[in-house]
């Protein structure tokens, strides 16, 4: 099958993208918004319950793993709705996929106050199950969500979406962070296959660009948001036991 290329990069001008180091936290990195509601009383919990530390680094460290391992990774289960998009559905429904559990670090950041933002890019996923590969009819994903988290004076990408229990049913290594240096996908597994590229920088924002997010997804994956039966009534989790055993 050949892979669909993504459009290039465009922005929502009112979620104002950042791009490079000059770009340094703001009062807008820190606030409470629609999709990155850290003022939510579940999202402020977790926060209080898992930025555990003795300093900003250990408490993102701490929130990362927290965010990372306590909800699964479901790419199945994509609602492009505000309702569905913003940081606390993942924690009322206890999955989530990459741009809402991006959303949800940058939420929990917020709420311990730590100064996040969203990043986003197109990457090319090797590792994605047949029947996803078959709904979305390429192997590019757009709009990969991570999160920027400002840390010692410098802004460092966190990427919590693969859960730890899903990177050993792939073979992959989990992805760790440290506060210090960049997390983002391995582009190797354990056996040395490709697993993941990214083809296209996207840039960061100080809140979620939903409404270029839904555009795109609309345009690139036509027959997939036409109607995503085949994925809603299958599992995800399934579907990767069957093709990794």
């Amino acid at each position: 099958m050949n892979a669909q290329h993504a459009p290039t990069s465009s922005t929502n001008p009112s979620s104002g993208p950042s791009f490079g180091p000059s770009s340094g936290p703001s009062a807008a990195t820190l606030a409470a918004t629609a999709l990155i509601d850290s003022d939510h009383p579940a999202v402020q919990a977790f926060a209080r319950e898992h930025a555990q530390g003795h300093d900003d680094r250990e408490r993102a460290v701490s929130l990362y793993l927290a965010v990372r391992d306590r909800f699964r990774y479901d790419p199945y289960r994509i609602d492009l709705s505000p309702e569905g998009m913003r940081a606390s559905s993942v924690l009322a429904t206890g999955t989530g996929w990459c741009v809402p559990k991006a959303a949800l670090m940058a939420a929990v950041c917020r709420a311990a106050g730590l100064h996040a933002r969203l990043g986003y890019a197109d990457v090319r996923n090797h590792l994605s199950t047949e029947r996803l590969r078959q709904t979305m009819q390429t192997d590019v994903f757009i709009w990969h969500g991570y999160a920027d988290i400002w840390l010692n004076g410098q802004w460092v990408k966190a990427t919590p979406a693969f859960n730890i229990e899903l990177c050993d049913k792939f073979g992959l290594l989990p992805l760790e962070f440290d506060g210090t240096s960049d997390s983002i996908y391995h582009p190797f597994d354990k056996a040395g296959n490709r697993h993941m590229e990214y083809v296209n920088q996207r840039g960061s924002f100080d809140d979620m660009p939903l409404t270029q997010i839904v555009h795109d997804f609309k345009t690139i994956y036509s027959q997939w948001m036409a109607g995503n039966e085949p994925l809603q009534n299958a599992s995800f989790e399934h579907d990767v036991e069957r093709e990794t055993r």
